[in-house]
């Protein structure tokens, strides 16, 4: 496979994490880069070009990523200009290999996706259609496909126990609870919703605002070993943590507008920040940067390769994900692409 590349230092996550240790206040835009990146890394079928981007996520094993193309274009959605019903949810290996695609005329604006311990893939879709048939919900479907479950009213935006306006991503915990971060728009239904196993409303917490508990576009999710929920607070420049009924436990500021998070079994956050600019977040440049959750150190960052940082518009990695050694993998929505970031010596034991 041809692949373009962008390489980063050949040292070790290990060694990145050593070279911190003795100086926890290395600025958030300059800490290590132990990455090999991998531009156009996983092709799609029949010589097309990848669209939008910004759900990507490893299988339970972390042997396989599955990823999400917005059919070619920035939308599903078959009246837009430009857009087609094409297989759009697709399974690679680890060399960029397609093993399984399917989806065709399932979404509108796919964005979020995560895998339950089954490995059933679940889809947040943040936008309906122009026909009021499809959109504006979570779903569950077998890795071959198959719808199992949907959570909100396809097409039908609200902000009730059974709609959702603009969900942005979708977590199932370890005992099968489902959470739904609602809201595209900064000013939108900001709240996260719970569901049992079954798909039956539990609760949920959030509304316009910055304080504790309040959200400007919940962009995305992540869940730690102690069963703490992470949630990208996107448009608040930051990433708050809950417990798993809505408790506020604590906030996170050195992380950019989070787009993207995911948390490896080491209990490192991977925030993929692909909108920060002098005029949004001074200070910030964009890229995915990993974060030791024991003391919140930024302690490795792959930057986007964006050359004028006050572009206003969206680049680099929304959606991040890391399989069992390691790599990380970036959903890009600008530059239409998934990319894989090499680690040098696979994953820290």
């Amino acid at each position: 496979m041809s692949s373009a590349s962008r390489t980063g230092s050949v040292t070790t996550l290990a060694a990145a994490i050593a070279a911190l240790a003795a100086s926890p206040a290395v600025a958030q835009n300059h800490a290590p880069n132990p990455y090999n990146t991998l531009e156009d890394f996983a092709p799609l079928p029949d010589g097309r070009s990848w669209g939008s981007t910004s759900a990507v996520e490893v299988s339970p094993d972390g042997e396989t990523i599955w990823a999400i193309d917005r059919c070619g274009a920035n939308s599903c959605d078959t009246d837009v200009p430009g857009a087609s019903a094409l297989d759009i949810v697709f399974e690679f290996d680890k060399d960029g290999n397609i093993l399984r695609r399917w989806g065709a005329g399932d979404f509108v604006w796919p964005h979020g996706i995560d895998l339950d311990a089954a490995g059933n893939v679940w889809v947040a879709d943040a936008r309906g259609n122009e026909a009021g048939t499809n959109g504006h919900t979570a779903e569950k479907f077998s890795p071959d496909g198959e719808l199992l479950m949907t959570l909100g009213r396809p097409g039908v935006a609200g902000r009730t126990r059974d709609t959702f306006d603009q969900p942005n991503d979708v977590l199932i915990a370890p005992d099968g609870s489902i959470f739904v971060a609602d809201g595209h728009p900064a000013n939108g239904n900001n709240r996260i919703v719970k569901f049992s196993a079954d798909g039956d409303y539990i609760l949920e917490w959030g509304e316009t605002g910055s304080e504790p508990g309040q959200f400007r576009t919940p962009h995305a999710l992540a869940m730690d070993s102690e069963g703490l929920l992470y949630v990208g607070d996107r448009s608040n420049r930051r990433v708050q943590v809950f417990d798993q009924e809505g408790g506020f436990v604590r906030d996170i500021y050195n992380v950019g507008r989070a787009s993207g998070l995911t948390i490896d079994e080491f209990d490192r956050l991977y925030v993929a920040d692909s909108e920060s600019n002098y005029s949004r977040n001074p200070g910030f440049g964009r890229g995915i940067r990993v974060i030791n959750i024991a003391d919140f150190r930024v302690i490795a960052y792959i930057p986007d390769p964006e050359p004028d940082p006050d572009n206003a518009g969206t680049s680099a990695a929304e959606g991040v994900a890391v399989d069992n050694e390691g790599n990380v993998y970036g959903a890009e929505v600008g530059p239409r692409q998934l990319v894989k970031h090499a680690l040098p010596g696979g994953v820290v034991r």
